[in-house]
């Protein structure tokens, strides 16, 4: 045998010559682990030749064997036995060994299975095309190949070792045949990994098959889904265009005017207790004095007045509080009727003060009514917000505001001394509340329930359709159904959502500090403080008290003039654009109301500058009630209702209720300690507020003028990321944006 010669071997076909045995060539020297051959893809084919080869190994020369071409051969050697003659040969070869551990699974199988078949030309034709087309025939057909090419090496060598055995050859040529059958056995071995490996690589060619089918499906579904969004985009497009041809009916006027009594109620019980605040007070000493025979202190009387206007706002935060429950529990509409008896309750106790002799039933009395117009800030804005037309609903919403600003104005006209400022007619000003609640309970009756409460709440969907046939004059109410139901699914894990849930919520965090935060501007702007005070605070700036009177009287009338004069344009300018047209007009005009109250102090002793810093405080702060009802006024109690969807609506409205009742009660107890205190600096604290309060509209409220409710919870999400939803193929990276809040489940 060669040493480390041509590493092919040609086996022959047929039976060996019967004549003269060869005689072999000297051997070499004993073998050694490090000279026996590794594996068949270790050495390179070159250097010895195919009848050297054969002479060594067989013992003659090759001429009886068959043809080279129909011959087995083999890719390297069976054993290194070197050669002197062909050591001068091999000195600049090196062996090459292919490793199948450091490539890829599926590569290194292919790599190894081709060394193994390279130089075999049918073979190595058949592996071409398994890699070009791995199919599993071509598969089957190249393992049938090699299995064959190795059961004829396997007789042939097995037969020529059986004829060497029987002569009597030296034991070196058994030790070397023995290392051939030995290296034949690992060149089973390897064949038997190589079908092993071309299973495996059929598996993965299968896997991989499987994954592209995969691929292309999700392609195609998401194509589909384009497809169905930009329809559901042009569909629900068409749709609000005619939500938008929507226009105001004679019915729904009656049901916003039944509804509204309820926010006239808060408005008028807001302000009745402003003008007759020394005739309370005169009433209050002399029950004390008949009880105790003394007289009462002035600082302990004004704590008593502070209680009598302060725990009408710890009714109110009661009230407000209740009013998601009550919505749920008995509807808006439900709720509203069954309000009425606190009010009527309320009034009455307020109007028998005098005659039972008692200031603490006019403590109760306000702490009843206060319940009563806490309820009412909440479910009227909601019961409003979900019957009215898309495009009126900013428009119709601040007729909350309009019925607030009428009540105040009632309240200082009828509390003037002329008509019941007197110490007679406080109990009839102060009992006449009871009107509002005996006439809604008349009106309120003959209104439909809110639409969106019977279809989404109770699924009552016939009941709906009965309704919005009524609110719009019309039998064409489909926009409306599908608007709501579009909301139903766009929120439909979030039904009957808690308070608690909704705080934790993370999408309706943002939205519910929005309501909050526009909340407290309206009530910490000051304009409490003015509602409250103004008399007092008009004295205060110099004036007698009946132009104190007929002032404050003036700030009702400039509400109600303002509140219309918004109403068209809440729609047109929107409601973002007005609050900060409403905050910055109030943050000026609170400086120059501190700017009034410093001038007077420094330059008191001219008659002249008195005069005139009396008007400027009376104008200042008149243009301060101008810029509160553009924006401040109305918007909280509008915006809070459009920020959220059918489901946490009622809790969002409690809880914001809540805080602007607590505001309340907070600047109404803390304002005259607040006036001790800082004296001519009593508003400066409010321009502060109002500062703050610009720049949080200004950075984070949303516009919400002409959009639906889903719509504005889309842009919650949006600033969420919640929006955009990207798939990602082996090929190809196709992001979605849809415009629509489609989601299949609960965002909390």
């Amino acid at each position: 045998m060669a040493a480390n010669g041509n590493p092919s071997m040609i086996s022959p076909s047929s039976s060996i010559s019967n004549g003269p045995e060869p005689q072999l060539p000297p051997l070499p020297p004993p073998l050694r682990s490090a000279q026996v051959l590794q594996p068949l893809s270790v050495f390179p084919v070159s250097a010895v030749s195919e009848e050297a080869a054969y002479d060594y190994v067989f013992g003659g020369p090759p001429v009886d064997r068959p043809a080279l071409s129909s011959s087995l051969k083999l890719t390297s050697p069976p054993a290194r036995l070197r050669s002197d003659d062909h050591k001068s040969g091999l000195e600049d070869e090196r062996p090459y060994r292919r490793s199948f551990g450091h490539a890829p699974k599926r590569s290194r199988n292919l790599v190894g299975l081709y060394s193994a078949v390279k130089g075999h030309g049918e073979d190595e034709a058949t592996l071409r095309q398994l890699l070009i087309d791995p199919t599993e025939e071509t598969m089957e057909g190249l393992i049938c190949s090699l299995q064959k090419q190795v059961s004829v090496m396997s007789m042939n060598l097995s037969a020529k070792l059986d004829e060497l055995q029987r002569g009597d050859r030296h034991m070196e040529t058994t030790v070397a045949l023995c290392e051939i059958r030995s290296q034949l056995q690992e060149l089973t071995k390897s064949v038997e990994s190589c079908q092993s490996e071309v299973s495996e690589v059929k598996r993965d060619m299968v896997a991989i098959k499987h994954e592209l089918d995969t691929v292309q499906q999700v392609k195609e579904e998401i194509e589909e889904l384009r497809e169905y969004v930009d329809r559901l985009e042009e569909h629900t497009h068409r749709r609000k265009l005619r939500l938008l041809e929507q226009g105001l009916t004679f019915f729904l006027t009656y049901a916003i005017f039944a509804a509204v009594l309820g926010m006239l109620q808060f408005g008028y019980n807001t302000g009745v207790i402003n003008a007759p605040e020394v005739n309370i007070e005169n009433f209050m000493k002399d029950v004390y004095k008949d009880r105790y025979g003394e007289d009462i202190t002035e600082e302990f009387i004004q704590q008593l007045y502070s209680v009598a206007v302060s725990i009408f706002a710890i009714g109110g935060m009661l009230g407000g509080f209740s009013g998601g429950w009550m919505a749920n529990r008995f509807g808006r509409k439900g709720g509203l009727l069954l309000n009425n008896i606190l009010g009527i309750s309320g009034a009455c106790l307020m109007g028998f003060t005098k005659m039972s002799h008692s200031y603490e039933m006019l403590f109760l009395g306000r702490f009843i009514i206060g319940v009563n117009c806490g309820l009412n800030t909440s479910l009227v804005p909601m019961y409003i917000s979900e019957i009215a037309p898309l495009n009126l609903r900013g428009g119709l919403g601040t007729v909350n505001q309009l019925a607030v600003t009428v009540g105040l104005l009632l309240s200082q006209v009828l509390g003037i001394e002329q008509i019941l400022g007197t110490n007679d007619g406080w109990p009839v000003l102060l009992g006449l509340a009871i009107c509002p609640a005996v006439l809604q309970l008349l009106l309120l009756p003959v209104c439909p329930e809110s639409p969106r409460y019977l279809l989404i709440t109770k699924q009552w969907e016939e009941e709906a359709r009965k309704a919005l046939r009524r609110l719009r004059a019309s039998n064409q109410v489909e926009e409306d159904i599908e608007e709501m139901r579009a909301e139903e699914r766009a929120q439909q894990a979030e039904s009957h959502i808690s308070t608690m849930e909704l705080i934790c919520s993370p999408t309706l965090r943002a939205p519910l500090i929005i309501g909050i935060v526009m909340q407290l501007s309206q009530q910490l702007s000051g304009i409490n403080a003015v509602f409250y005070y103004s008399t007092s605070l008009f004295m205060s700036s110099g004036l007698t008290e009946e132009s104190a009177k007929f002032a404050t009287i003036g700030i009702g009338a400039i509400m109600v003039v303002m509140t219309l004069v918004s109403i068209p344009l809440m729609d047109r300018t929107g409601r973002r654009t007005l609050h900060l047209y409403g905050l910055g007009g109030m943050f000026i005009f609170s400086i120059f109301i501190t700017i009034s109250f410093l001038i007077k102090e420094f330059f008191g002793y001219v008659q002249e500058m008195i005069d005139w810093m009396s008007y400027l405080s009376v104008v200042s702060t008149l243009a301060f009630v101008v810029f509160f009802a553009v924006g401040p006024g109305s918007i909280p109690w509008m915006i809070t209702a459009e920020l959220f969807s059918q489901g946490p609506r009622p809790s969002a409205m409690a809880i914001a209720v809540l805080v602007n009742w607590m505001a309340n009660f907070v600047v109404g107890i803390g304002f005259p300690s607040l006036k001790t205190a800082l004296e001519n600096y009593t508003f400066l604290p409010f321009s502060v507020f109002l500062a703050i309060f610009w720049i949080f509209t200004y950075k984070k409220v949303p516009e919400t003028k002409n959009k639906t409710f889903e719509e504005i919870l889309a842009l919650f999400r949006h600033g969420n990321g919640r929006s955009e939803e990207t798939i990602n193929t082996n090929d190809s990276q196709i992001q979605l944006t849809p415009n629509l809040p489609i989601e299949d489940s609960k965002t909390r």
